[in-house]
């Protein structure tokens, strides 16, 4: 009774003198986590390691809601409140150039920072200040519950940003975790991995990709003191960072890593790259910046702004480099055979699979692709010879022939071949092949929930585009803000989507099933597709995508070029 009272007072004293030095103050955007320190010694880490010994566990009080101080398996994590959740930014992995990443086994701040509340820096890429990025960019930030304590077992949901593989990070526009974390009940961690030729055309291909494996053993090893359980981890994504997902999906060594997936916008059509199309542009690429693929030197000696110089070239040429790169993502992962080993697509049988997956995509994905090429209304003589470049002559006579996209014309009498062909573009790249992906997810043992958002929240990317500012006009990424919670100044539709969606996510992310009480049923997918129309009314028109249509009589891109 002696020693246990002893250690029950030396422990409290220990709390004491390793309190917090200021208190977490919700009126404040962030209030750095900060501990006592006497002669160079944190208090805080000896009462969280004396907490940890099973004969002091009793008298230990759970860490408080607000508890910025956690002690991980590999150091204390500190963090700011912010936002409403508590916040902690951490380097995950760390990597030589052009070599696999690894683990990081102590919990350190990205960048080398000290301060808490310091945001990680980019991976390198183009459009971007170097001050703003660094090769030292595999970082996360997770976003918690301050309701959670280490026994919650509370589910993670991994979000993997998009940008074509080559531009993105944890600090893009409405990615901030917070709401959807206190919403969802879970831990949101938002994370980064090397861009590019940095992730994807060094010596070694997918390292990009390898990178988000080893962020996901990462969060399973660590994530249990914040409140999470590492075998309830969902990934979600948009865009490229829905590709990411369905590669790892393909990948044999990811699949112990997640439990369940959220695909929003991946443009499928395009397929993974093979090996013979990574390497012309892996080619390219070393042609740009003047080295050998032997030549190691070289290689670790290019400077970063000329690798970046290199990536954006051969981002923007892709296609005229080789045909099957696509015109919109063509630095992209690669079905190596090793690591990807599925094309996870209808040229190649499917495998057994398991897990379920929510599959959305936005009304309008090609917009801003077509608005990009043409600023100003085109007459319908255009869209014949616009369809036959990016198609091909037999893909296009098909779709002329077909009574499927019949030449549109306004109100007004005028003509404009950018609304044809954007509905076009939405089928074939995205729409389309994600219920054709769907349908064979389900025939080979896994659960889909097919989606389609009908409202959204135009995305900061999109406001130079005034028709996605356009009621019932849903952009590409206009989905994103959607899901965080994140839309400044929101319709109240909006915020009824917004609850909905993320009610959603929380049933989801503890089920494996969006459906939960209040809210109108999603059916799972079968062989025929009934999209859950995501913030309209009626139903959404299959007929487009009738698998006689597109994907039989009209190819994929991937297809077409033997992805």
């Amino acid at each position: 009774m002696f020693v246990c009272s002893l250690l029950s007072s030396f422990l409290l004293v220990v709390s004491v003198l390793a309190a917090p030095a200021t208190v977490t103050n919700p009126n404040k955007s962030e209030s750095p986590a900060t501990s006592v320190a006497f002669k160079g010694f944190d208090w805080g880490d000896l009462r969280n390691i004396l907490c940890e010994l099973a004969i002091a566990k009793n008298f230990c009080p759970r860490a408080p809601a607000d508890g910025l101080n956690i002690l991980t398996p590999i150091g204390t994590a500190r963090g700011t409140f912010a936002s409403g959740a508590n916040r902690f930014a951490v380097r995950y992995a760390s990597a030589n150039r052009w070599a696999p990443s690894t683990v990081a086994t102590t919990w350190q701040f990205p960048n080398g920072a000290s301060d808490p509340s310091t945001m990680p820096l980019a991976c390198p890429q183009p459009q971007m200040d170097s001050s703003s990025y660094s090769e030292d960019c595999l970082s996360m930030v997770l976003y918690v519950p301050t309701f959670l304590h280490k026994d919650s077992k509370a589910p993670v949901m991994v979000w993997i940003h998009g940008g074509s593989f080559v531009t993105g990070s944890v600090l893009n526009a409405g990615l901030d975790g917070s709401k959807l974390a206190m919403a969802t009940g879970s831990i949101v961690v938002v994370i980064q991995y090397r861009l590019g030729a940095l992730g994807f055309l060094g010596p070694e291909s997918n390292l990009g990709a390898k990178d988000v494996v080893n962020a996901l053993h990462f969060l399973k090893d660590n994530i249990g003191p914040f409140g999470g359980d590492g075998s309830k981890i969902t990934l979600a994504g948009q865009s490229s960072g829905a590709n990411m997902i369905r590669a790892l999906l393909a990948a044999p060594s990811a699949q112990p890593l997640f439990r369940s997936a959220s695909l929003h916008s991946d443009p499928m059509g395009y397929g993974f790259l093979t090996p013979s199309v990574r390497q012309d542009l892996v080619n390219s690429f070393l042609e740009k910046i003047q080295c050998s693929a032997s030549d190691t030197s070289c290689l670790n000696s290019a400077s970063l702004n000329s690798i970046v110089d290199a990536t954006s070239s051969v981002n923007d040429n892709g296609q005229s480099i080789n045909a099957a790169a696509g015109i919109g993502e063509p630095i992209r992962v690669v079905r190596d055979g090793s690591f990807i080993t599925s094309p996870l697509d209808s040229t190649a049988p499917f495998p057994h699979v398991n897990k379920p997956l929510l599959i959305s995509t936005v009304k309008n994905e090609a917009t801003v692709t077509v608005y990009s090429m043409f600023g100003s209304p085109t007459p319908n003589s255009a869209f014949l010879p616009v369809c036959d470049a990016i198609l091909g002559p037999n893909r296009t006579d098909t779709i002329i022939s077909s009574d499927v996209y019949p030449q549109n014309k306004l109100s007004d009498g005028s003509e404009d071949s950018r609304i044809v062909l954007e509905d076009v573009g939405t089928d074939q790249m995205w729409r389309c092949p994600s219920w054709t992906f769907a349908r064979n997810w389900v025939q080979n043992g896994g659960r889909a929930f097919v989606g389609v958002y009908t409202l959204g929240a135009t995305y900061p990317s999109n406001e130079g585009f005034s028709i996605c500012s356009q009621d019932g006009q849903v952009c590409h990424e206009d989905d994103i803000e959607i899901v965080f919670g994140t839309v400044s100044n929101p319709t109240s539709s909006q915020t009824a989507l917004i609850n909905e969606v993320q009610a959603r996510y929380r049933a989801f992310l503890n089920s494996g099933d969006p459906n939960a009480p209040g809210l109108s049923p999603w059916q799972a997918s079968t062989s025929t597709i009934t999209p859950l129309n995501l913030g309209g009314v009626g139903i959404i028109s299959t007929e487009a995508c009738d698998p006689s249509f597109w994907g039989a009589a009209v190819p994929f891109d991937y297809q077409i070029f033997g992805l």
